[in-house]
């Protein structure tokens, strides 16, 4: 399914999606709509914009209080050139805090499809989540799924998926909320050394178990986007 997706970076603390991406620290333009997002593909099919863009040094802490941190969601929200989307993913850090009630506050305007909560095996994770879980609930926001991240570890030499962790944490989660499970993530030495390099996991290991499962989650938000 080809798609026009957008992906703001409201990780004020830790920007990394920028770094995942391999876009680098790219100069943001304004034109006459506000910010001009960056663009990862010559296509224009992947745009991106990230509190990383704006700081003028790499390694300058974020250290503001809460109006400034909304104030700050609140324009890369609202003065962003996106143009025409048709998803737009705004990745956000863990917890229930100012940045998710910053996002929530100026999205309301828009149709918010709905959260994708990310959990790995461990009971300690999955307690956050169903903090999140709760935090949607009293916030009307509509849970899409949850995944389980790091559910095993994949072998680089035999591809055999080990668990060094808990394993089923966030399907149980799941059942317990009533939530869709959308399937798990290994912990891959491939996916993980394609991320840290800026390299494309798909089009790397596309045969891989690990983009397999990954791919299986995507079609499934995305038709249950469409169904909407």
């Amino acid at each position: 399914i080809s798609a026009r997706v957008g992906i703001l970076d409201v990780d004020l603390c830790g920007p990394s999606i920028p770094r995942m991406l391999c876009v680098g620290r790219p100069d943001v333009h304004q034109c006459d709509s506000g910010w001009v997002p960056v663009y990862t593909d010559a296509q224009k099919s992947l745009a991106l914009m990230s509190i990383g863009f704006l700081m003028e040094d790499p390694d300058e802490a974020v250290i503001w209080r809460g109006p400034k941190k909304s104030a700050m969601i609140a324009q890369l929200v609202s003065d962003v050139a996106w143009g025409e989307l048709d998803v737009l993913l705004v990745d956000t850090p863990p917890g229930t805090s100012d940045e998710h009630l910053a996002v929530l506050e100026n999205l309301r305007k828009h149709r918010v499809d709905g959260a994708v909560l990310v959990t790995t095996p461990q009971a300690v994770s999955t307690g956050d989540v169903r903090r999140e879980i709760t935090f949607c609930k009293k916030t009307g926001v509509r849970i899409l799924g949850i995944v389980e991240n790091m559910s095993g570890f994949v072998c680089p030499h035999c591809t055999e998926c080990t668990n060094i962790f808990s394993k089923g944490g966030g399907e149980e989660l799941a059942k317990l909320t009533g939530s869709v499970f959308l399937g798990s993530v290994p912990l891959d030495p491939l996916l993980s050394a394609s991320v840290e390099e800026g390299r494309d996991f798909a089009e790397s290991f596309p045969n891989s178990a690990t983009f397999s499962s990954i791919s299986s989650i995507s079609q499934v938000l995305l038709k249950s986007l469409e169904n909407d």
